[in-house]
């Protein structure tokens, strides 16, 4: 009875502890999407195979960045995006609408749903992948 009690303590801890995890504060400061900038669509993230920036010209699949805490419509996949919605080239510096802060900012690459929404909603409470930010210089 006494390791029944531990682990059923153990796993509330656990419980606890995931819950945490997706908590508003702990949301990433820029969500990414894969698209292919020549048609303005976005496409699967599988599609987006390194961190490697659009300028403006060359074929292929890019992170398309965008604030996590505007307002802004994340398209299926297979729709169009609008590109003032955000940059493609890797955050450096955490936007005005992320709470503000220094330090370089969380940026989480891929993992929202593919049927699309509204940024702030969709980019909460997911496992996506993530990685930080390098500030520049």
């Amino acid at each position: 009875m006494r390791s029944a009690g531990i682990t059923l303590g153990l796993t509330a801890l656990v419980a606890a502890t995931l819950t945490g995890c997706s908590s508003e504060d702990d949301t990433a400061d820029y969500a990414a999407i894969c698209v292919d900038p020549q048609t303005e669509t976005r496409v699967d993230d599988g599609n987006c195979k390194d961190e490697q920036e659009y300028h403006g010209s060359g074929a292929g699949f890019f992170w398309f960045y965008m604030a996590t805490r505007g307002s802004a419509h994340v398209p299926a996949v297979g729709g169009k995006y609008y590109a003032g919605n955000g940059t493609y080239t890797v955050p450096r510096e955490r936007d005005d609408r992320t709470g503000g802060g220094s330090g370089s900012p969380t940026i989480q690459r891929g993992g929202l749903s593919k049927s699309g929404g509204d940024i702030s909603t969709i980019s909460r409470g997911g496992f996506g992948h993530s990685s930080h930010g390098r500030s520049g210089g």
